[in-house]
C-alpha cells in the first residue's frame, strides 16, 4: 500500500501547498482521499485513473475540489460516470445543496454516492475501508485503510476522544495537528496539537506517525518537535510530493 501527499496545508491552502488531499493506492486501486482546494489541479496521477473519492467531512479545506472534479468529469468531451464517492450523509447533503442537485441530475450521474457512518466498512478494489466518527465540529469520519496486510489510518480533523482505539497497532497514522503549544482552556477541542498526536500514536503502538493539516501560520518544526517528544521517536511531516510505502 502507498500514500502520496497532494496537499497538507491546514485550514486554507498556501501558494506552495494545497489543502488536505492524498492518494491511497494498493494493487491496481487508487483512491483520492480528501479534496481540499488545489488538490485536483495537482493530482500526481491522471485524474481518469482515480477509482474512487473519499471525503472525511464537509469543511471546504477538505472537500471543495470535488466541484472541480465534478466539472472536469462531467462537461469535457469524454465525461466520466459512476465514480464512487464515499462520505457521510452530512457531506453529501451540503454538496448537493450548493449545486442545487437532485437525485437524477448530472452530479449523481458523475458520482455514485455511497453514504457512510460510524462503524461502516466498504471494499474498494484492492483496498478495505472502515470508518469511525471523530471529534470535530461537524460529522467527520476517520478512515482505516487496509491493503496487502498493511494498515493506514487518516484522522481527518479531530480533537482527542474515544476514537483512539481505532488506531491501535496501525502501520501508519496520518494525523492532523492544527494546534501548537499547550492546549488552552478555551481552545476548540476539535483539533490536536503535536504533543497530543504523539501521545495517541505512542499509546496505540503506531508504527509511523505522519503529521498533516498544520496551518501556514504555525511553525511546523515546533509541531513536529512536540510530537516527537511524546511519541518517543522520529515523526514525519506530510508535504506535497511525500510518497510513503505503508
Amino acid at each position: 500500500m502507498r500514500l502520496r501527499v497532494i496537499g497538507s496545508s491546514g485550514t486554507f491552502p498556501s501558494p506552495t501547498n494545497p489543502a488536505s488531499g492524498y492518494i491511497i493506492e494498493n494493487g491496481s486501486t487508487r483512491v483520492w482521499c480528501d479534496a481540499g482546494p488545489g488538490t485536483f489541479m495537482n493530482l500526481p496521477v491522471d485524474d481518469r485513473t482515480i477509482d474512487a473519492v473519499f471525503l472525511s467531512h464537509r469543511h471546504p479545506d477538505h472537500c471543495a475540489d470535488v466541484f472541480a472534479a465534478y466539472h472536469a468529469w462531467t462537461f469535457r468531451p469524454d465525461p466520466r460516470t459512476g465514480v464512487p464517492l464515499y462520505a457521510h450523509a452530512d457531506v453529501i447533503g451540503h454538496l448537493s445543496a450548493f449545486l442545487g442537485s437532485t437525485p437524477d441530475d448530472s452530479f449523481h450521474s458523475t458520482f455514485e454516492v455511497i453514504e457512510l457512518e460510524d462503524g461502516d466498512s466498504a471494499s474498494i478494489g484492492d483496498l478495505e475501508l472502515s470508518v469511525v466518527e471523530m471529534n470535530h465540529s461537524v460529522p467527520d469520519l476517520g478512515s482505516l485503510w487496509n491493503g496487502a496486510g498493511r494498515t493506514l489510518f487518516f484522522t481527518g480533523d479531530t480533537g482527542p476522544g474515544d476514537w483512539t482505539g481505532a488506531v491501535e497497532g496501525v502501520d501508519v497514522l496520518l494525523c492532523e495537528t492544527a494546534l501548537a503549544g499547550e492546549r488552552e482552556q478555551d481552545h476548540f477541542t476539535g483539533h490536536l496539537n503535536g504533543a497530543e498526536a504523539g501521545k495517541i500514536a505512542r499509546d496505540a503502538g503506531v508504527g509511523e506517525l505522519v503529521l498533516t493539516h498544520i496551518p501556514p501560520y504555525l511553525d511546523k518544526s515546533v509541531v513536529v518537535a512536540e510530537a516527537e517528544a511524546t511519541f518517543g521517536k522520529a515523526v514525519r511531516l506530510a508535504v506535497p510530493g511525500t510518497d510513503i510505502k505503508v
